[in-house]
């Protein structure tokens, strides 16, 4: 039975002093015994958290009622426990770590929103180009179809990415995407900065496209990755495939695990049968690693 919820969203507004709304907000959170983890900056918020349906309701309305949150649009998965196992709210420079010299403020700055049906629409133009903001790992795991990959580990990778790969890009309509849509609200804004004139993302992000009723997760391939115990997520409600593949044999795979060498902690899709043969290591060194955390027991 489906008694919680787990919600996503993401809010950029100037707060004066994001220690003291940390605090607020830390409090508030562990008296309605919500558990998650919540990112504060002189930018915004940027959260996920999960609870029991009720609490969640609570959660929203209060909110929706403080001064700096009111208007917050979320995303809202049902579930049967809780999604973290701890509360965490922290301050933060940014709400996503893009770490430019000179940043991009989306209040100012942005790319164009396009729905989930007008992005499933221009996913067949073939003058359109569709450009994954997430990390690799998470791209391994689902994308859209025919989404371009940058090979990069860390969001604040992706301007170096994209600038050494232009001449593919300029030209084009550019649309972006990512899991709830906060990362895209910088980088749509950056590539405008770049030069490039015709910038769309997707609003609401991929956890939004597979909930509407028009595209329905059409497209996309795999599942989707999210910070959170779950790990991953159904968005395909069409034709769902697996793309996924093992990081030892090469097989279809979504589930994910951390290297059990705590030095090495990569994360690789892998099965259960080669979990227990690999040791839940990536290679010998970390197989024979003296701080190996794995056990089958």
């Amino acid at each position: 039975m489906q008694d919680y919820r787990v919600l996503l969203y993401y809010h950029y507004v100037y707060i004066e002093d994001p220690q003291i709304l940390r605090d607020e907000h830390l409090t508030y959170c562990k008296s309605i015994d919500l558990l998650g983890r919540v990112f504060i900056s002189e930018e915004g918020i940027n959260g996920t958290v999960s609870g029991l349906i009720a609490d969640i309701d609570t959660y929203i309305n209060w909110m929706e009622n403080h001064p700096y949150f009111k208007g917050v649009t979320y995303k809202i998965d049902e579930a049967e426990r809780h999604a973290f196992k701890k509360m965490h709210v922290r301050v933060k420079n940014e709400l996503v770590n893009f770490s430019l010299e000179d940043d991009i403020n989306p209040k100012e700055l942005t790319g164009r929103y396009v729905e989930p049906k007008e992005f499933f629409e221009r996913m067949f133009d073939p003058n359109t180009i569709i450009i994954d903001a997430r990390n690799d790992y998470e791209y391994d795991l689902g994308h859209f179809r025919g989404a371009i990959k940058p090979e990069i580990k860390r969001f604040r990778d992706l301007p170096d990415w994209i600038r050494a790969h232009k001449e593919q890009f300029m030209g084009k309509k550019i649309l972006t995407y990512c899991t709830g849509g906060v990362r895209c609200e910088k980088f749509s804004g950056w590539l405008k900065r770049e030069g490039f004139l015709d910038v769309g993302q997707l609003h609401g992000g991929i956890v939004t496209y597979g909930r509407d009723s028009t595209a329905q997760g059409a497209y996309w391939d795999g599942q989707c990755y999210v910070f959170d115990n779950r790990i991953a997520v159904p968005i395909n409600q069409v034709n769902p495939v697996i793309v996924g593949k093992d990081y030892f044999t090469g097989e279809p795979c979504e589930r994910y695990i951390n290297c059990a060498n705590p030095e090495c902690n990569k994360q690789i899709l892998c099965s259960i049968e080669n979990e227990k043969k690999y040791r839940g290591s990536c290679c010998e060194h970390c197989r024979v690693h003296p701080r190996n955390r794995y056990s089958d027991h």
